[in-house]
């Protein structure tokens, strides 16, 4: 059992641009690829999945001086500092819950397949945190490894299911042929971003309002571009911030930099990724004829070429912080996390069919919950950081925007708990469940008309 939890750690030692790659690559010579094929899809994954963790961290190196400006020159007190999320990572793979997970989830998945309770291959192995998470948060309070577990398992089966009814929108919106969308992060909001559009069809006037950069022809063009709303968010931050002429331009042109390198990214990763795919398919349908349709479930880093994603993420973000300086309540200001919100908002603009402005206003409600759900966990996430290691200054608390806000992951916490009001929800999410079954099989029939 020791050198099966050093074999482990060691696999997640690795960073996820190398180890999803390792994967990939091992999957294509189990499925017997071209071996010059299979290289050329590991490393094109590896250079896009790199590519995507290099801008974000010169994001981050150029936004945070920004905040932290702003904080400063607007006389702000925010006492909960959003790090991101690789302390969340750090909490559950240094979580006893995490080692019994990772076969967990796999076996899931498996019987899952083997039930025809879900066409998604779930191979995404580095994202399985998200799901651990939330067992190694009720481990920390609880001591109840079952209710760990069984928390773990129950947000495993309601992923992989909804990552099923992802694939019809990734394909319509992308071209992007059995692929699904894994991270609970972006696919547990799947529900939600089904029944907020159903609410707004029942909305006159607003039902009509429509802005798609990533359509041709889609509004001004311009303005479709994600480097002009780059320039335009750096401009407005970097005067919020009070910086002078030289550093707000300077921000403003590394932000549209950055818009620009992620959708390149994101083609790589699908380039890489739809022959392993493909070829996963022939494979398993050929061994096993009833099994048609199969997706292979990844991060939403995959489809970062879309224009309307990636506007809809950086136009929540000043957003983001404007709701921050006025949501009661709320000590937490968006910093280390802000990047994540373009993929957050991911699976939201695909069922909106690339609609920013439908996308923005799912956001805003989204975005008033992670602030206030990353404030309620500071003291357990600080608590259970600093167990792993974390250097924390005294007397401050750390949280994730979100990540540590993820409303799916807080209810599933709370329900694997006893609380009365995550008990209550369970028609609600019931309800949204259904509706988006009805969306996917609205999706599968446009796909595939009689």
């Amino acid at each position: 059992m020791e050198t099966l939890i050093r074999i482990i750690d060691t696999f997640f030692g690795f960073k996820a641009y190398v180890m999803l790659p390792l994967i990939i690559l091992i999957l294509s010579m189990i499925i017997r690829m071209n071996i010059t094929r299979a290289l050329l899809s590991a490393l094109k994954l590896a250079a896009g999945f790199a590519g995507i963790f290099i801008a974000f961290q010169f994001f981050i190196d150029n936004i945070n001086p920004a905040v932290t400006a702003l904080v400063e020159t607007r006389g702000l007190d925010f006492p909960v500092l959003d790090v991101g999320w690789p302390p969340l990572a750090a909490i559950t793979w240094a979580s006893p819950i995490a080692h019994l997970s990772i076969p967990l989830i796999i076996l899931i998945n498996l019987v899952m397949l083997a039930t025809n309770t879900t066409k998604t291959v779930y191979i995404d192995v580095w994202n399985y945190w998200h799901f651990a998470l939330a067992g190694a948060l009720i481990l920390g309070t609880s001591n109840s490894m079952v209710l760990g577990l069984a928390a773990t398992a129950f947000l495993a089966v309601y992923t992989i299911k909804l990552s099923d009814w992802t694939a019809p929108e990734v394909e319509r919106e992308t071209g992007l042929k059995g692929i699904a969308i894994s991270p609970l992060s972006s696919t547990g909001l799947l529900p939600y971003a089904v029944g907020f559009n159903w609410l707004i069809d029942r909305i006159p006037g607003l039902k009509h309002l429509s802005y798609n950069p990533h359509k041709e022809g889609s509004g001004v063009k311009v303005l479709g571009e994600p480097m002009v709303i780059g320039v335009i968010v750096g401009i407005l931050l970097g005067a919020a911030a009070g910086y002078g002429i030289k550093d707000l331009l300077e921000l403003s042109v590394h932000i549209a930099a950055v818009m620009f390198i992620l959708p390149k990214c994101g083609s790589l990763i699908g380039e890489g990724m739809e022959p392993v795919s493909g070829r996963l398919r022939e494979v398993i349908e050929t061994r096993f004829p009833k099994k048609t349709g199969l997706n292979v479930a990844l991060d939403a880093n995959v489809i970062l070429e879309h224009r309307s994603i990636l506007s809809a993420g950086l136009i929540l973000m000043p957003i983001s912080l404007a709701i921050a300086l006025v949501l009661p309540g709320n000590k937490t200001l968006p910093l280390g996390d802000l990047p994540a919100l373009i993929s957050q908002i991911s699976v939201i603009t695909l069922v909106s069919r690339g609609n920013v402005i439908r996308a923005v206003l799912a956001g805003i409600p989204l975005v008033s919950g992670y602030l206030l759900i990353a404030t309620r966990l500071a003291p357990l996430i600080t608590r259970l950081s600093m167990t792993v290691g974390a250097h924390i200054p005294d007397g401050a608390q750390i949280t994730a925007f979100t990540d540590g806000g993820n409303p799916v992951r807080f209810w599933a916490y709370h329900l694997f708990t006893g609380n009365i009001i995550a008990l209550a929800v369970l028609p609600l999410v019931g309800l949204l469940f259904y509706l988006s079954y009805r969306n996917y099989r609205r999706a599968v029939s446009e796909d595939n008309p009689i």
